[in-house]
Parts: C-alpha cells; sequence; structure tokens
C-alpha cells in the first residue's frame, strides 16, 4: 500500500511507502529456520533497501535503530548506506554447533549472524544487503577488583588467562535479538497470533506487519542486545573432561558501573568473573552472558520509583515486602522472562554448566527445561553482599533462590532492614 502524499525532503519530492498492508507485489527471500544448513536455511533479510525481498519484521540494531532514524533525519547519514564488511569476520571461530539446526533450541537469535558474509556469500553477490547481528572479536577486560584478588593469592597471574597487571583475555560477542515468532510464541505456550496480536497492541502498533504479514516469521525487536565474556579456550565447551563455568547476568547500571551498593549485582559479577577465570585456567572455559534487561527489564526509571517506595514505606525499607513494592509500581515482579535466556549459550554448544555461578531458580529452571545440565550452583559469598543489599538478598533467599542454607524465617525478613532515604 503507498500513501502518494508528497513531501519535500531537501528538494526532493517522494513517496511514504507503507508497510499496514501487504500489496501482493513482495516476494520475501525464503527462510526456513532450524533447517540442516545455512543454504537451505537462507539469510534473514531486514535491510531496508531490500524492499520485496525484505524477510523479516523490524530494523536491524535493536533499540539503535531509532539513533540510526536521527542520524538519517538530520542529515548526517545516507539512508542508502551500506557498510563495507571487509575484515570483519570473527575474530574466532564459533560453530556450527548441532543446535543451530534446531528450529526450538534457538528462536531468539539468528545462529549464522556472524558468518553472512560467508554463509550468504551467494545472496550477497545478486545484490542483496545482509547485515551480521552478531560480531565476534578479542578483548582485554581491566576490572580493579581482580588485582584485589591477585594481590590477596586467590588468584593466580598465568600469562595467558589473567595478565600480571591484573587484565583479562577474553573473547566477545555481541548479538542483535532476532525473534523467530513460532518458536517464541510456543517456549511461552501461546499461540503466535495471539503473540503477534500483542506485540503490535503493546508498542502502540509500531509494527503492522506484526499482524498483517503472517508469512514473515521472523522479528527484529526495537530491545537490548546480548554481550558474552569467553574466558580460556571454547574447545573445553565439548569436551565432557573439561569443566564448564557460566554466570547470566542482567545488566544494572547502577551497581554494575557505579558501585551502588544496594543491591548485589556487581560483587555477584566479579564473583563470577573470578570463577570464570579459575575454571579457565584449570584447562576449562568461562562464561559471562549479559543481558541488557535494566531493572528485570522493567526499566531504570520503574527500578528508582520502586527505590523510593521501599524507602519511605511504613516500617522502612524490608524483605518481606521487597517483591510487593515492585509489583505495586509496575503491575509484575519481573519480566525478564527468563524462558529465552538459554539460547546464547545453545549457539555456543553449551549443553552442561559445571558451576553455575548464580541463585536464581528461574534461570535454573529455564536452563534444564531447555536441556542444559547444570551441576554446582555456586551463591555469592556472605563477605560480598553489601550492607544495604541483605534486604534483597534475605527476600530472595525466601522466594527459592539457592543459597545452600535453610530459607529465612518470617521474622528474620521483617528484621532486615535497608538504609533510609535521609541516611544517604
Amino acid at each position: 500500500m503507498k500513501d502518494e502524499t508528497s513531501i519535500d525532503n531537501g528538494g526532493k519530492s517522494r513517496h511514504i511507502i507503507l508497510t499496514s498492508h501487504p500489496t501482493g507485489d513482495q516476494k520475501p527471500v525464503p527462510l526456513k529456520w532450524g533447517a540442516s544448513s545455512a543454504r537451505e536455511r537462507g539469510p534473514v533479510v531486514g535491510t531496508l533497501g531490500a524492499g520485496a525481498q525484505r524477510n523479516a519484521i523490524g530494523a536491524h540494531s535493536g533499540s539503535y535503530a531509532l539513533y540510526r532514524a536521527l542520524a538519517v533525519a538530520s542529515g548526517s547519514l545516507s539512508p542508502e548506506h551500506i557498510p563495507d564488511l571487509t575484515d570483519t569476520t570473527p575474530a574466532t571461530r564459533i560453530g556450527p554447533n548441532r543446535q543451530w539446526y534446531d528450529a526450538e533450541k534457538i528462536v531468539s537469535l539468528d545462529p549464522f549472524g556472524h558468518t553472512v558474509t560467508d554463509s550468504f556469500a551467494e545472496h550477497a553477490e545478486q545484490g542483496l544487503d545482509i547485515r551480521p547481528t552478531i560480531a565476534v572479536t578479542k578483548a582485554r577486560l581491566t576490572v580493579p577488583e581482580l588485582l584485589g584478588e591477585i594481590d590477596s593469592g586467590r588468584l593466580q597471574p598465568d600469562g595467558g588467562i589473567l595478565l600480571e597487571t591484573g587484565e583479562a583475555n577474553v573473547t566477545k560477542v555481541a548479538i542483535e535479538p532476532v525473534w523467530y515468532l513460532p518458536g517464541v510464541a510456543k517456549r511461552f505456550g501461546t499461540a503466535e497470533a495471539d503473540l503477534r496480536r500483542t506485540l503490535f497492541e503493546q508498542t502502540g502498533g509500531m509494527f503492522s506487519e506484526l499482524v498483517t504479514r503472517p508469512d514473515l516469521k521472523v522479528f527484529l525487536p526495537p530491545i537490548g542486545g546480548i554481550t558474552m565474556y569467553i574466558f580460556g579456550a571454547l574447545a573445553a565447551i565439548a569436551d565432557p573432561a573439561r569443566k564448564v563455568a557460566c554466570r547470566v547476568h542482567d545488566e544494572c547500571n547502577g551497581s554494575d558501573v557505579f558501585g551502588s551498593d544496594i543491591c548485589t549485582c556487581r560483587p555477584y559479577l566479579i564473583h563470577g568473573i573470578d570463577g570464570c577465570i579459575k575454571t579457565a585456567q584449570g584447562n576449562g572455559v568461562g562464561i559471562i552472558v549479559y543481558n541488557r534487561k535494566e531493572g528485570r527489564a522493567l526499566g531504570e526509571v520503574t527500578k528508582f520509583l520502586v527505590y523510593n517506595a521501599r524507602k519511605r514505606q511504613a516500617g522502612g525499607d524490608r524483605a518481606d515486602a521487597y517483591f510487593e513494592r515492585t509489583e505495586c509500581v509496575a503491575g509484575v515482579q519481573d519480566v525478564r522472562f527468563q524462558e529465552l535466556m538459554p539460547d546464547p549459550l545453545h549457539w555456543l554448544g553449551v549443553t552442561r554448566i559445571d558451576r553455575f555461578i548464580s541463585m536464581s531458580n528461574m534461570k535454573y529452571d529455564a536452563m534444564v527445561e531447555q536441556g542444559i545440565e547444570i551441576g554446582e550452583r555456586i551463591a555469592i559469598p556472605d563477605e560480598m553482599i553489601p550492607e544495604d543489599a541483605q534486604v534483597e538478598m534475605q527476600a530472595k533467599k525466601a522466594a527459592g533462590y539457592f543459597s545452600g542454607e535453610p530459607a529465612p524465617a518470617a521474622e528474620d525478613l521483617t528484621d532486615t532492614r535497608g538504609r533510609n532515604l535521609h541516611d544517604y
């Protein structure tokens, strides 16, 4: 369907092409999710210049697509720009793994998203603009706490994984979300049509193709992505004689970056990095999965509102009212929905985690449900929990989080108090 209204764009007249209804002219590139090879599967084509050949709803770059739109609107970026992908291929080989060819194992990312220049070279030669949705590079991390670990003797530099400077060498993977809608719907126990309609309605009608183009099965949602930091040899993942350590961490800018002490996020992240390094140094591999899901995916504004409500409620910030305050503000306790969380691990070929550095019952259940075997579960040590974070920790233990100890008694929850607002 085409809007015939002309608009002036730097002296040029052009039409706005609407996607609210199919025109009958669309010829999307065939896509068979879970096929036995990249060639049979076909590429995800989400570039706007692909026109009738597009087989994905939405735009590349996740939430950054809106910044790209601002760049185009301001005239600083040509809407016709095609990236030069020379020398951008992965810094280390990952895959293919058998999970890539199972339509139910990976539903929230494109398994071939890092190999598009090789896997779909034939399509590129035909002039199709196919963008990577995964990038793999090498990096060196500087984490100040690691120097303290070295000074105390808890970590030993080995010159490869951990240097004398306290820096750590890693393989770093960035992943943009690519949702295979039938698979996502099944993972959440809902009908695909219901999922599509709800996504359309709850984004204010942002993506009309969700409800008008049932032939398009892939959606590029405008949300944050995932970064993985891998310590040690990737080959250890497939070797049952070598250990795999993993921490799945959901973003917390206030703690992870700025060290806010109201939660355990940065201390637990550091504990996870420590465990990953030790496992990698023992001829294994350590994996940090970092999800952009700020404030339990409720957002940082909601999180700060909850902080205020907790601190101002009658009786102060108490463990027995921890989850209740979140639900009062947001209407729900948590929308991270760990059902999609195992997908990056499936992509790496992980079938077992020997040391799972997490207390979360939701993450554990999602892993097991998806067929990933969990060995040892590792809680955060008591000495790493900030005083003001005791409210969160006691509440989570009472809610079923793993700690290796009996759940707190009701009176312990009532007695666990956080700092008042006037104490800052």
